[in-house]
């Protein structure tokens, strides 16, 4: 099968034979995908196993866009962008590795752990030290990471892992080098796997929500709506915040209504929940995938699926970026991964205007993104549950602005909408959400489109779509709150059926 092996610089590889699978992190996320990949090409790509060797794994740095890019190509990565994130995060590692803690009290026993530390450096599951040759195992089969470095520290007697990050492929002592080698060569011989009533209400539904927040995904109207359409369909919903995040195993359901994001709690009480068996909307793989401009900007280009015109720009380009620019056509649109509300979203009139914001928006990212800019007086929002259209409304730009939300004033102020039926929405617009939303998976998501004479293109798509009061239920009603419940119930009863 296709191998890439990607490293931060070729001279990190030096101590290893020479291969023609070595390919930098800036050159890898420098390839370009056309916007309509043949099929043979495409499954090339889903055949490509690439092992992401670069020391900059922190979030939205070079190595991280590695992993997110491949997965959006449909390439197969070590590590996934989901382990990435575990690894960032110590209690998301305490929950993926709760389980070893017999095997440590075994390893204890036989001796295998002594003094009051120990760190165990792992290879694709492989370690210097034989007698952990089976927690070394466990770590990789848990964590999928080439190179690990772990820490576990005995306290009262009891041993437990205090640190767990990945480790740079430049750290590598000579014999570790060695054991490297021949890790590598057995691992990529392998198929890749992915890791294996009390109650008046027939089930209890968690709806997180920040009563502090500005712009919420759903106001207070549209709360008591999601209450009163649960109770008759037997679902007991009840508002609960981040310091509710250790009830989450009292819950069937958890449905989150605050705006999400990958280096937020709202991502790891997802994370968790899943791991606790319950239905999540929205669950962690959409967040994942619809939180970054960048990997939905090259997802929905690889599947041929329309979106404005644009280029990447790395970091690295800041010392030639006039010259890049110096062919593009302005004005332009620049976009940080992450942004939401429309910030994080700038207009570049000019090739002189674009490095003084980049180098700025820079500072939070190492990749951007630079799209054409397409004005037009309302984008559509699709909304979509279960693969099936919800509802579609209008977003109108702020009056004498070019996006739906100004925040250029200090204060926030957004454009009018209107809802409409889906059948009354063009064709194309419908198609092209349905199509785009399929990509991501089976949840609630907002698709926003804009609509340029016989062209369609798909700006974004949102995991956390806005379920409004007064907004998007104009039409249905209360219908609109049962049907997105419904899809809860029928999902909640069939985990019952399984566990029964």
């Amino acid at each position: 099968m296709p191998l890439q092996i990607v490293v931060d610089r070729l001279i990190d590889w030096r101590p290893y034979f020479p291969s023609e699978d070595l390919i930098t992190a800036n050159d890898y996320l420098a390839e370009e995908r056309p916007a309509q990949a043949p099929e043979k090409e495409q499954e090339q790509d889903a055949a490509t196993h690439v092992i992401n060797l670069s020391g900059e794994l922190d979030y939205l740095e070079s190595g991280y866009y590695v992993s997110l890019l491949a997965q959006a190509r449909g390439q197969r990565v070590l590590p996934s962008v989901e382990t990435l994130n575990q690894l960032s995060r110590k209690a998301l590692v305490d929950l993926q590795l709760e389980a070893l803690s017999p095997l440590l009290n075994e390893l204890a026993k036989r001796g295998s752990l002594t003094g009051d530390s120990i760190t165990l450096r792992v290879m694709f599951g492989e370690s210097l030290q034989p007698e952990l040759s089976k927690l070394a195992r466990k770590l990789f089969e848990r964590l999928p990471c080439p190179l690990l470095e772990a820490r576990f520290t005995r306290r009262h007697d009891l041993w437990r892992l205090s640190r767990l990050k990945p480790l740079r492929l430049t750290a590598l002592s000579q014999e570790e080098q060695d054991l490297f080698a021949s890790a590598l060569n057995r691992h990529s011989r392998k198929v890749w796997r992915t890791p294996k009533a009390r109650r008046r209400y027939r089930f209890d539904l968690a709806m997180l929500v920040d009563p502090q927040e500005a712009l919420p995904p759903s106001n207070r109207g549209a709360l008591k709506e999601f209450i009163r359409a649960g109770r008759k369909l037997g679902i007991d919903v009840s508002l609960i915040t981040k310091r509710d995040a250790g009830r989450l195993a009292e819950f069937d359901g958890l449905f989150i209504r605050e705006t999400t994001s990958l280096d937020h709690h709202t991502y790891r009480m997802a994370r968790r929940a899943e791991h606790e068996g319950l239905v999540v909307i929205d669950d962690p793989r959409s967040i994942l995938r619809c939180t970054n401009k960048v990997y939905l900007h090259t997802l929905l280009r690889t599947r041929g699926i329309a979106t404005p015109e644009g280029v990447l720009l790395n970091r690295s380009d800041l010392p030639h970026l006039t010259e890049k620019a110096a062919g593009l056509s302005f004005p332009m649109v620049l976009k940080v991964p992450d942004g939401s509300f429309s910030r994080g979203i700038v207009k570049i009139t000019s090739a002189e205007a674009l490095l003084p914001e980049a180098e700025r928006l820079f500072a939070s990212s190492a990749l951007l993104l630079l799209q054409e800019w397409l004005p037009t007086e309302f984008d559509w929002r699709i909304g979509v549950l279960d693969g099936k259209p919800l509802f579609a409304s209008r977003y109108y730009m702020a009056r004498g602005h070019w996006q739906i939300y100004d925040h250029s004033k200090g204060k926030t102020r957004s454009g009018g909408f209107s809802t409409h039926a889906p059948e009354d929405v063009p064709p194309a617009v419908i198609k092209a959400a349905l199509k785009a939303t399929r990509l991501i998976g089976n949840g609630l998501y907002g698709v926003d489109l804009k609509q340029v004479g016989d062209r369609v293109v798909v700006i974004e798509i949102n995991d956390n779509p806005n379920i409004d009061a007064g907004v998007e239920d104009t039409l249905l009603g209360r219908a609109l709150y049962s049907r997105i419940l419904e899809v809860f119930l029928k999902r909640m009863e069939a985990n019952r059926r399984v566990g029964a």
